[in-house]
């Protein structure tokens, strides 16, 4: 999708290596601990937004793009640390909390997730594509993808379609290393998608996204 303004590609910040330990003169090294090891996201699992305008839930796609399904959980439980483009600072709030859908067409999608609410501001860094040259998930309406800027700039910015969007789905592209060109769709609706119009009507920065609640069991949009 062609947006006015790109988002902005920030330079991901690398953890500094912790000085290794001496062992005691003359004896052994110690043992090395085993690095821990992070629980993997169940394979049943959904993201309900909850909006000023009601609440739509979709059930994501772990297996099928799990660097995607984890950086969105990720930020939406507070759980990874982004850089706030407003303040330059570093947080480790829940990203969506309070956002707005500052991008809406009719009969096409609505795009969330600028913590600027302008369709600038990402979360500071970026995460490759995960596309597959035979995926058709945007032939069906209701489904949850990263918005970018190019290849390989998903960052925290998204976006739920309305209607079928064929022109959507992964073409083969010079741009890309992958050779692929495309949209990281992530989750499809499970309930509440008639809202979807309903907000893009409503136009741009009408609508807040006041939460997105993640969980193991399917919800209702009640």
């Amino acid at each position: 999708m062609t947006r006015p303004a790109a988002l902005a590609l920030a330079l991901c910040l690398a953890p500094f290596a912790a000085p290794a330990q001496q062992p005691p003169a003359g004896g052994p090294a110690p043992a090395a601990k085993p690095p821990a090891r992070k629980a993997p996201l169940p394979k049943e699992l959904y993201a309900t937004f909850v909006t000023s305008q009601g609440k739509i839930a979709v059930r994501l796609f772990p297996e099928q793009k799990p660097n995607a399904v984890k950086n969105f959980v990720e930020l939406a439980e507070g759980k990874k640390a982004w850089t706030d483009p407003r303040t330059g600072q570093r947080s480790t709030k829940p990203l969506y909390d309070g956002t707005v859908f500052h991008r809406v067409i009719p009969g096409f999608m609505i795009q969330g997730g600028d913590p600027l609410g302008l369709g600038v501001g990402g979360p500071g860094y970026a995460i490759p594509d995960e596309l597959e040259a035979s995926e058709r998930f945007f032939d069906q309406p209701c489904q949850l993808a990263y918005a970018n800027s190019g290849p390989n700039s998903n960052g925290s910015q998204f976006f739920i379609t309305e209607l079928a969007t064929l022109h959507l789905n992964p073409v083969k592209c010079d741009r890309s290393p992958s050779g692929l060109c495309g949209y990281v769709r992530f989750g499809e609706g499970v309930c509440g998608c008639d809202l979807v119009g309903k907000i893009a009507r409503l136009g741009n920065n009408k609508t807040t996204l006041e939460k997105v609640v993640i969980s193991k069991t399917k919800p209702s949009c009640q």
